[in-house]
């Protein structure tokens, strides 16, 4: 495996992000530009990349292809086919979004999207993204959410058969499918699960720890800094290994450099 994650500190060159990269001790990274950037700089990136032996976990899409707004949805849309496209020329892993929600919050709740309408759009949406850019070398994933498609690993697997496309596969996030107090507590297991149900497709992976809330009724379950939670990390990353030496598994949702560098470590 390879860790990586968020880089915080502002940078203007590929040579000052590099350098904030080493300091983290990253081995694999997320692809800093977007595809709307000029040639050259996606080409600098990643040549940077490849010159210092960083693995390219993936390319950010995160657009809410669900919008009810047909505007909306279909800029989204086109986002992704182009985020898609420079994961495919970067050679990075995956390129990866959410499934996308048609309530108020592009990345909330709401009660159709437990609807097979929903779902349906979600596999035709995704059959879309794929077969409008035809990749070879990347991969298309959904982060798992804990109320949207896909919210459990058995529906992920479901998913890849529905989608059909050998590049569906898998972002894990084991974390944001702990939504129930008997994942919570049974998380070690459920982490297992997720590994021997997923794992010939997992391509990669959020490492994030978790913990229970005490004073929110009924139950608040939220993400905790690596190490501060209730998680079994070290399970995580040993299952990670067994996948392979080139599987990126990432830290995320910190607010700082200093919270990147003290989750690496």
């Amino acid at each position: 495996m390879r860790l990586g994650g968020s880089v915080m500190k502002p940078y203007s060159s590929p040579k000052e992000w590099l350098r904030h990269v080493k300091e983290l001790g990253y081995s694999c990274v997320i692809f800093p530009v977007e595809s709307t950037a000029p040639a050259s700089v996606i080409r600098e990136y990643a040549d940077v990349c490849r010159d210092n032996d960083l693995l390219i976990g993936e390319v950010g899409a995160w657009r809410n292809t669900m919008s009810t707004d047909d505007g909306e949805r279909s800029a989204a849309i086109d986002y992704c086919k182009r985020q898609l496209e420079l994961a495919e020329e970067v050679g990075a892993n995956c390129c990866v979004n959410i499934s996308g929600s048609i309530g108020t919050l592009w990345d909330g709740y709401h009660p159709a999207l437990d609807t097979r309408e929903i779902y349906d759009r979600v596999i035709e949406t995704t059959q879309h993204i794929i077969d409008s850019v035809k990749p070879t070398r990347t991969a298309f994933t959904l982060e798992p959410m804990p109320w949207m498609i896909p919210e459990s690993p058995e529906q992920y697997l479901q998913m890849i058969r529905d989608v059909d496309r050998p590049c569906f596969k898998v972002h894990l996030d084991y974390c944001n499918m702990i939504n129930s107090l008997d994942r919570y507590r049974h998380s070690s297991e459920f982490i297992r699960h997720c590994f021997e149900l997923l794992g010939e497709h997992i391509v990669s992976i959020h490492a994030k720890d978790a913990r229970l809330e005490d004073g929110f009724l009924p139950i608040c379950i939220g993400e905790a800094m690596p190490g501060e939670g209730s998680l079994d990390l070290p399970l995580v990353t040993r299952l990670a290994h067994d996948l392979g030496e080139d599987i990126p598994v990432f830290v995320e949702h910190l607010p700082d450099h200093d919270s990147y560098l003290r989750a690496a470590q």
